[in-house]
């Protein structure tokens, strides 16, 4: 697909103008990083694990796993019950402990991304369950693991995930707080965004991304392992601007690590998958 893209002659502003888009308590990645994540994690996936997906996307209004990777994020308008019971489960808060993860600490009543997955991988490969329940699992574990891979949804429980660390946006109108936009809407989403490519362009570069071989070592150590990792890419100096001042050298530092953390999610996303979905479970 041919980029598109136009030149960006301030990328400061345009990023600012994204920010001031964006709610204050938006969710993980945004609708384009959550895409990017499940388009990458079904190129991994072997043909038996997108057989048996392909079964249970049947019917869906787009029946893809792009297609319903932001469905846990929408369960706010759409179905506001399960979206309370389930809002803890995008995230889980590890970084006041140098990002160890403590299940009896962290994640009281299995109300956290670690077990979340766990969980809803559990359902989702077990073939006894309805079809619908299964679906349902394999939309919230497509979801999940994606959030566990942005870096401020594993952080600090003070700041609500950098919620409330707030930034002042150079050169652009200020909101009566003083501040144009917060850290935790800046990762979700302000950082793709600045590259102005569509999913099919940024999954071009995002393929290119050198990144570890999968473990294969099974869950919930994995999930675990997921979110400290992400948890202590954000206590690297520099990742909270140390001023609460966006400058302009930021995006240029830490865009690359949320990329890598996009590719890392796709990677992770399709060895769940895989052993859920594998024949004979």
């Amino acid at each position: 697909m041919k980029n598109t893209r136009l030149p960006v002659r301030n990328p400061l502003r345009a990023l600012a103008a994204l920010l001031l888009a964006l709610p204050l308590n938006a969710l993980a990645w945004g609708p384009q990083g959550h895409r990017l994540v499940a388009e990458l994690a079904w190129e991994g996936m072997t043909p038996a694990a997108r057989a048996e997906a392909d079964k249970l996307l049947a019917g869906e209004p787009d029946p893809t796993l792009p297609g319903i990777a932001n469905w846990a994020d929408e369960l706010r308008a759409h179905d506001p019950d399960l979206g309370k019971r389930s809002s803890k489960w995008h995230y889980v808060n590890l970084a006041e402990d140098e990002c160890h993860y403590d299940a009896a600490r962290d994640c009281p009543d299995g109300n956290c991304a670690v077990a979340a997955i766990t969980a809803q991988t559990a359902i989702l490969a077990d073939r006894t369950k309805p079809q619908a329940e299964r679906l349902q699992a394999l939309k919230f574990v497509v979801h999940i693991v994606g959030d566990v891979h942005q870096p401020l949804h594993a952080g600090y429980a003070h700041d609500k995930g950098g919620n409330d660390f707030q930034l002042a946006i150079p050169g652009e109108p200020e909101r009566p707080d003083g501040y144009g936009g917060n850290l935790h809407s800046l990762w979700d989403s302000s950082l793709l965004n600045t590259r102005k490519r569509s999913d099919a362009a940024y999954l071009v570069e995002l393929r290119k991304i050198a990144v570890p071989t999968v473990t294969g070592a099974g869950l919930p150590a994995n999930a675990a392992g997921w979110a400290e990792d992400s948890c202590k890419l954000m206590l690297q100096p520099g990742f909270y601007p140390p001023t609460h001042k966006l400058e302009p050298e930021y995006v240029a530092t830490w865009r690359p690590l949320a990329e890598t953390q996009l590719r890392l999610g796709g990677e992770h996303l399709a060895e769940v998958l895989n052993a859920a979905l594998a024949p004979g479970r």
